[in-house]
C-alpha cells in the first residue's frame, strides 16, 4: 500500500488543477476605477448599471468594445483590443462585451463575452469565449464535483469512494480492493479534505482559452483551458479539465452534473454524466448515460446505461445495454447489443455486484445474474443470448455458451464452458485487440501493460489448467463438482482435454519469448554462451518465467533448442490467427452474395499482413541470436 499511498501524495504534488487554482487566487492583476468620460462612453453604447463605482478596470482598458451590456455588482474588466476568436470553425468575433448581464464577475483580457443572459460570480480567463450562453453562474462555495462520493459495486453501499477531479485509475482500484485498510482510508480521506479545500475558489472558472457556446446552463463549475462547451443543456458542478493538444468537449444536449471530467473526454449528443468521473480521453456519447460511474482511460459508453460501476481502459459499449454495480478495473471488454448485465433488482435489496476479467466480452443480449466473479476468466467470451447463473469461473480465454444438446445429469439451466476456446479458435481477435489498445491509447497519466501473455494472465493458465488436470473420475461431462471453477457449467471431456493442450501451449510460448528476451540480454553483455537458467530475484518477472521452465521441462534443454522451439510456435501462432481470420472468411462468403467485394480477406488484412511481416522478424532475429549461443 505503500506505493498507492506515494501515488496519491504524487497527486497533490503535481497537481496542474490546484496549481491553476492558487494562480486564480492568487490574482495579481491591479485595476483602477473608471473615469467619468468613460462612464459617459459606456452608456452611450447602450452598457448600464446601478454602481459605476463597484467597476474596475484594467490600467489600458478602453471602451471601444463594450456595448449594449449590463453591470451588477464588483466587476472586473480586462482590456479588449477587438482581437479575433473563434466561434466556429468558420467564423470569429472581436474580443469585447456584447448585449450581455455581468454581476459580481471578472472578465479577462480580450475574452468575447456575447449574448450572456448571465454571467454571475465567475472568473472568466484571457481569451476566453463566451457566446450565447443562458447562465453562467456560481454559488459562493463551489467544489466543482470534488469530495461528492461515488457508489460503485453494491448500491447499498460499502465501496463508496470520493471523487477527484485528477484520480487514476490505481488509486480508485486500490481504495476499491482494500475497503479493510484502515490506514489507506484516512490517508484518502486526509487526502480529498485537502484536495477539496484546495480547488474552493468561492466563484466559477472558465480558464483562459476556454469556449462556452450555445449552452442553456453552466453552474458552478471549473472550465478548464481547452474545454470547447458547445450546445451543451446543462454543466452542473463540475470540474472539467483540458489542454491546448488534450481538448475536452461538451455539447449538442449533453448534460454533466456533480462531476469530474479529465483531459480528452468527450460528452456528446445528449448523453447523460452524474455523479461520476470520466477518466482522461474516455467519452459518453449518443444518449449514453453513466451515473456513478468511473470510467477508465480510452473507454466509452454510445447509446448504453452505465451505473455504479468502475469501467477499466479500453471498454466499449456502442449501442443499447446496461452495466450495473460492476467492478472492471482491468478492462479492455466489450459489451454487445441488448446485454443486460445488472441483474441485481430482483424483489429484494439490490446488494450484489459483478467482477468483470480482463478482455471480457458480453456478447448481444446476455443476461449476466448477480452475483458473478469472472477476475480469473480474463479473455473470455459470453456467447449470444446466453442466461448465466450467479456463479465464478475461473477458467482464461474460455466461450460459454449454451449447449447444443442436453446432457445426461446436467441441470437444464447450465450452459457449456470450453476452456481456452478463445486462444485455439479466435486468436485473430486477441491479437489483433492486443496491438489496437497499444495503438490508439492516448493517456498519459495512465500506464498500462498491454501485454495479453503476462505474468499474471500465465498464472491464471497455469491454475485453470492444473484444475484441468486434476479431474479424479473420467466423465463425459464435468461440472463444479467434479473441476472447482467452471461455475454453474459443465465442460465435456472433449473440452477439458483441448483445454489442458491450449493452455499448456501458450503457457510454454509465453516462456520462450520470455527466455529469448534474457538471452539477447545476455548476449548484448556477452555472457551469452555462458547462460544458466540461474535465478535473478532482481527479477521477478524472470523468476517467475524460470518456474514454468523447470514445471515444463524446458529447462532441460539448450538455449538453441528452445529457441529453435521458439521459431516453430512463432510460425503456428501465426498459422492459428490466418486460420481463425479465414473460417470468418469462408463463413462470410457462404453466406453473402458478394462478401469479398465489401470484405478484405485474411491474405490481405492489414493486421495479418503486418503479423506475417513482424513473425519473419522476429524469426530472423531469434536465428541470429542461436547463432551467437
Amino acid at each position: 500500500m505503500n506505493e498507492i499511498i506515494e501515488h496519491i501524495d504524487d497527486i497533490v504534488r503535481n497537481s496542474s488543477f490546484l496549481k491553476r487554482i492558487d494562480a486564480i487566487r492568487s490574482g495579481g492583476r491591479q485595476y483602477r476605477p473608471l473615469t467619468r468620460e468613460e462612464i459617459a462612453r459606456l452608456e452611450s453604447q447602450g452598457n448600464r448599471s446601478l454602481a459605476w463605482d463597484l467597476v474596475r478596470v484594467h490600467a489600458e482598458f478602453t471602451t471601444e468594445h463594450i456595448f449594449d451590456s449590463g453591470f451588477s455588482g464588483e466587476c472586473r474588466l480586462g482590456r479588449f483590443d477587438g482581437t479575433e476568436l473563434p466561434i466556429s470553425d468558420t467564423a470569429s468575433h472581436s474580443s469585447g462585451v456584447y448585449r450581455s448581464l455581468i454581476m459580481a464577475s471578472t472578465i479577462g483580457d480580450n475574452c468575447l463575452v456575447r449574448d450572456a443572459g448571465m454571467v454571475a460570480n465567475c472568473h472568466i480567463g484571457d481569451g476566453a469565449v463566451v457566446f450565447r450562453v443562458g447562465e453562467l453562474s456560481s454559488s459562493n462555495s463551489p467544489a466543482f464535483g470534488n469530495g461528492r462520493l461515488i457508489t460503485v459495486g453494491n448500491e447499498t453501499g460499502g465501496r463508496d469512494i470520493a471523487s477527484c477531479a485528477e484520480l487514476t485509475l490505481p488509486v480508485a482500484v486500490a481504495m476499491l480492493k482494500n475497503r479493510g485498510d484502515a490506514e489507506l482510508k484516512r490517508r484518502y480521506s486526509d487526502f480529498i479534505s485537502s484536495y477539496t479545500a484546495g480547488c474552493s475558489l468561492g466563484y466559477g472558472v472558465v480558464d483562459s482559452g476556454a469556449r462556452v457556446m450555445l449552452a442553456t446552463a453552466v453552474r458552478d463549475s471549473f472550465i478548464g483551458n481547452g474545454v470547447h462547451i458547445d450546445g451543451a443543456t446543462l454543466v452542473e458542478n463540475c470540474t472539467v479539465l483540458g489542454g491546448p493538444d488534450e481538448k475536452t468537449y461538451i455539447g449538442q444536449g449533453a448534460i454533466a452534473k456533480n462531476s469530474c471530467i479529465q483531459w480528452g473526454c468527450e460528452v456528446t449528443s445528449m448523453a447523460i454524466v452524474d455523479n461520476s468521473i470520466l477518466a482522461e480521453h474516455s467519452r459518453v456519447e449518443r444518449h449514453g448515460k453513466a451515473t456513478n460511474v468511473i470510467l477508465g482511460p480510452n473507454s466509452g459508453i454510445a447509446e448504453g446505461e452505465a451505473t455504479s460501476s468502475l469501467i477499466g481502459p479500453f471498454v466499449g459499449f456502442h449501442h443499447q445495454s446496461m452495466l450495473i454495480a460492476a467492478l472492471w478495473p482491468e478492462g479492455k471488454g466489450n459489451i454487445g447489443y441488448g446485454a443486460n448485465i445488472g441483474s441485481n433488482h430482483t424483489s429484494r435489496a439490490p446488494d450484489q455486484e459483478l467482477w468483470c476479467g480482463e478482455g471480457v466480452f458480453f456478447g448481444l443480449g446476455t443476461n449476466i445474474k448477480f452475483p458473478a466473479n469472472y477476475v480469473n476468466a480474463p479473455y473470455s467470451i459470453i456467447a449470444t443470448a446466453v442466461i448465466t447463473e450467479p456463479q465464478r469461473v475461473d477458467f482464461p480465454f474460455s466461450l460459454i455458451a449454451r449447449p447444443y444438446r442436453a446432457m445426461s445429469g446436467i441441470p437444464n439451466n447450465y450452459n457449456e464452458i470450453m476452456p481456452g476456446w478463445v486462444l485455439a479458435h479466435n486468436l485473430y481477435s486477441i491479437l489483433r485487440n492486443e496491438r489496437k489498445y497499444r495503438e490508439r491509447n492516448r493517456a498519459r497519466r495512465n500506464a498500462f501493460d498491454f501485454r495479453v501473455f503476462r505474468p499474471d494472465t500465465v498464472a491464471g493458465m497455469i491454475s485453470a489448467r492444473n484444475s484441468l488436470a486434476e479431474a479424479v473420475q473420467l466423465k463425459e461431462a464435468y461440472t463444479e463438482k467434479d473441476i472447482p471453477g467452471a461455475g454453474k457449467n459443465f465442460m465435456t471431456e472433449k473440452s477439458r482435454v483441448q483445454g489442458i493442450e491450449t493452455y499448456t501451449y501458450f503457457i510454454r510460448y509465453y516462456a520462450l519469448t520470455a527466455l529469448e528476451g534474457r538471452l539477447s540480454e545476455c548476449v548484448a553483455s556477452g555472457a551469452g554462451p555462458a547462460f544458466k537458467y540461474a535465478p535473478d530475484p532482481a527479477d521477478p518477472e524472470w523468476e517467475f518465467v524460470r518456474g514454468i521452465l523447470a514445471t515444463e521441462g524446458l529447462d532441460k534443454n539448450t538455449p538453441k533448442e528452445n529457441m529453435r522451439r521458439l521459431i516453430d510456435c512463432r510460425k503456428t501462432v501465426l498459422a492459428n490467427t490466418v486460420r481463425s481470420k479465414e473460417r470468418d472468411d469462408l463463413r462470410g462468403r457462404s453466406i453473402i452474395d458478394d462478401y469479398d467485394r465489401i470484405n478484405v480477406g485474411a491474405g490481405e488484412d492489414i493486421f495479418i499482413r503486418e503479423m506475417r511481416e513482424e513473425t519473419q522478424k522476429h524469426i530472423e532475429k531469434t536465428e541470429r541470436l542461436i547463432e551467437r549461443l
